[in-house]
């Protein structure tokens, strides 16, 4: 192994040698941990330490690192005490996420680091929304996101890539290239035959170093980050390496050819710099035995402590507590000053005075800048708020809507428009998974909108029609708002832009243009959580939400005899159980109507909460009304037999007679 030494200082290079050793010896202690079943699971870097170790010693301690489960060396480099790092590998309350995540699936501002997911590639979007805030932010810093070679094959790697080289992000993307993804070998992963021939397809730099040389490492990173820092762009940073350990320990090595276990063992970064470094006398093996038995004493006083403390104590209120980030809304009044609006001309309005009222809110989506959207939602806002904040992304939904928390990473707010509701399963992952979770799992909030145009009537068939809001009602850590008119379109979107917490934002195509209201020119708020009574009467209730509000009413218009209840819920998630429960009460007879689906649909969830708490209420069974188990037709003939509309007044009738 070639070491060139350059101008670095016998500090420099000692400091190197430690910071190599601490996470060599760390590890062999958890090995011998897990071989006495004191700790569940561990993920080796055995033989990979100069990559996580020469990244974090020769960026900033200000500048974010995304790294993976087997770059301990990143952790132990940014000084986390040992003893929360252990507890957080044992799952006590004194770990980074109280018990509710292991090894290095965390976050820790204070150092700043942001560990991955289970799925591997998410993290880079994330990063992207990091090196965006910095440089919107004019900061001069850049960000290092991690991906083993496996890793590099899923979409939101690609993804991740494209938006960083199209907006100039300052971020490495660091490829351990270790020669398997789990037991399958690169040859039945990729064609290429090095990872930095992808960098030419993105129109970016790529970068291939030895792995295993830390001074190789440390000195391309130092360098290239001084460069990126004056002039942000994103560099692909390809690390030939050799995992010597299983996936995992449990999954052993027995897939890898013996002779190539001895090539790379010569190849061992630790003994090869411990060698170099002895030659030219920086240290003695005096030196290298004293540094390690420091190294071991603190690792046995971080592990005494950690086996102190006893298992967490489950305490369901503190769980359910923490699935939101703390906020307390303070509903924002208006004045009697008001104009004629229609419905998408509300959503227009309140995303500008929100874009007003925070610096800090960036939007994303397709085609939002000089185009306006689609539907011409943001039309003038790049001349008033510039394309900085006002951003045209690929198509890469999943990488945008990490950016988003990236942003949240940085104090930034992020709106992201899906351009239909039907293109969010591109994005599903990173809201489902990152943005519902991050909060409950490390305390950093996810301060991103999603709005999403949503609804049929248009004839636009099975890909631009959906009614999706049940695929995300399920998820806990989400909030979900649904209107269904100019008013509460407006109250409803600032509320949710000015709350910390992730939304999705429904607003019904059909609605766009059909509707218009006097709207309060000036910004207002209206209570998340909180249903409205649109109608009231005493023969049943209709629980229901958008479009159909509108359906009901209509309905009810023509049926003069009868007198309802018309409750839009506005929001879906927190739902307004105690409103719910008073219409029950007052009529006793309930109708749950929805443009989605009927099977699974948010109405079975009310229905059954209606059974259990406000049965005593009840004079009918609850009667669901919604749109047919199938996909969304094209034809108008067959799309109005999809929905419900024709079937509510013949429900209604079945209810009353019941």
């Amino acid at each position: 192994m070639n070491f060139i030494r350059k101008k670095y200082s016998d500090e420099v290079l000692r400091g190197l040698y430690e910071a190599l050793i601490r996470p060599r010896l760390i590890e062999e202690k958890m090995l011998i941990l897990l071989r006495q079943n004191k700790i569940s699971k561990w993920f080796s870097g055995i033989g990979q330490e100069a990559i996580s170790v020469g990244i974090t010693q020769a960026l900033n301690k200000d500048e974010y690192i995304l790294p993976m489960h087997r770059n301990l060396g990143v952790f132990t480099g940014r000084e986390l005490p040992f003893v929360r790092l252990f507890a957080q590998w044992q799952g006590t309350m004194m770990g980074y996420t109280k018990g509710r995540d292991r090894s290095f699936h965390f976050g820790t501002n204070e150092h700043h680091i942001l560990g991955m997911i289970s799925h591997l590639g998410p993290q880079n979007g994330v990063a992207d929304g990091i090196a965006l805030a910095t440089k919107l932010k004019g900061e001069e810093k850049i960000t290092v996101v991690f991906n083993g070679d496996g890793g590099t094959s899923q979409g939101d790697f690609h993804e991740a890539l494209n938006v960083a080289a199209v907006w100039d992000l300052p971020v490495i993307f660091v490829i351990e290239n270790n020669g398997y993804g789990l037991s399958t070998p690169s040859s039945e992963q990729f064609r290429c035959k090095q990872f930095i021939d992808k960098a030419i397809g993105y129109g970016i730099e790529g970068v291939q170093v030895d792995g295993n040389n830390i001074l190789e490492v440390y000195d391309t990173v130092k360098s290239l980050a001084e460069s990126m820092r004056k002039k942000p762009r994103p560099i692909l940073l390809e690390c030939i390496t050799f995992r010597m350990r299983g996936h995992e320990e449990a999954s052993g090595t027995k897939y890898v050819p013996k002779e190539l276990m001895e090539e790379w063992a010569k190849k061992d970064p630790i003994e090869n710099f411990e060698s170099y470094l002895i030659k030219e006398e920086v240290i003695d093996a005096k030196y290298a035995e004293t540094i390690r038995k420091e190294i071991k004493k603190q690792i046995d006083e971080g592990l005494n402590k950690a086996f102190e403390e006893k298992l967490v104590v489950a305490d369901t209120e503190v769980e359910l507590n923490d699935v939101y980030a703390p906020f307390t809304q303070h509903v924002i009044g208006h004045s009697q000053k008001t104009t004629e609006k229609r419905f998408i001309d509300a959503i227009s309005d309140g995303l500008r005075q929100s874009m007003e009222k925070h610096a800090n809110l960036v939007l994303m989506g397709q085609d939002i800048g000089d185009y306006g959207g689609v539907f011409k939602i943001t039309e003038g806002f790049v001349e008033k708020f510039g394309k900085d904040r006002v951003r045209n992304t690929p198509l890469c939904e999943s990488a945008i809507v990490g950016t988003g928390l990236g942003l949240s990473i940085k104090g930034m707010k992020a709106m992201v428009e899906m351009q239909f509701a039907d293109f969010v399963t591109e994005g599903f992952n990173q809201i489902v998974n990152n943005l519902a979770k991050t909060y409950w799992r490390w305390g950093q909030s996810a301060d991103v909108v999603v709005r999403m145009p949503t609804g049929a009537g248009t004839a636009a068939g099975p890909f631009h029609s959906q009614s999706n809001e049940a695929w995300f009602f399920h998820t806990p850590g989400l909030k979900i708002v649904y209107p269904s008119n100019p008013y509460d379109a407006k109250g409803l979107l600032c509320a949710a832009l000015e709350d910390p917490n992730p939304y999705l934002y429904f607003e019904h195509k059909v609605l766009y243009r059909s509707v218009k209201d006097m709207i309060p020119d000036d910004y207002y708020t209206i209570e998340i959580g909180k249903a409205k009574l649109v109608s009231e009467g005493k023969d049943l209730s209709i629980i229901t939400y958008g479009m159909g509000v509108h359906w009901a009413m209509e309905i009810l218009s023509s049926m003069p005899e009868v007198g309802a209840d018309v409750l839009d819920l506005r929001t879906l998630l927190p739902w307004d159980k105690e409103s719910v429960k008073e219409t029950v009460k007052k009529t006793n007879r309930v109708l749950v109507l929805h443009e989605d689906t009927l099977t699974g649909g948010i109405g079975a969830e009310i229905a059954a909460w209606i059974s259990e708490h406000a049965f005593d209420y009840l004079d009918a069974p609850v009667k669901r009304v919604a749109s047919l188990d199938t996909a969304i037709p094209f034809a108008s003939t067959l799309e109005n037999n999809f929905l419900p509309k024709g079937r509510i007044k013949k429900a209604i009738e079945e209810l009353l007679s019941f």
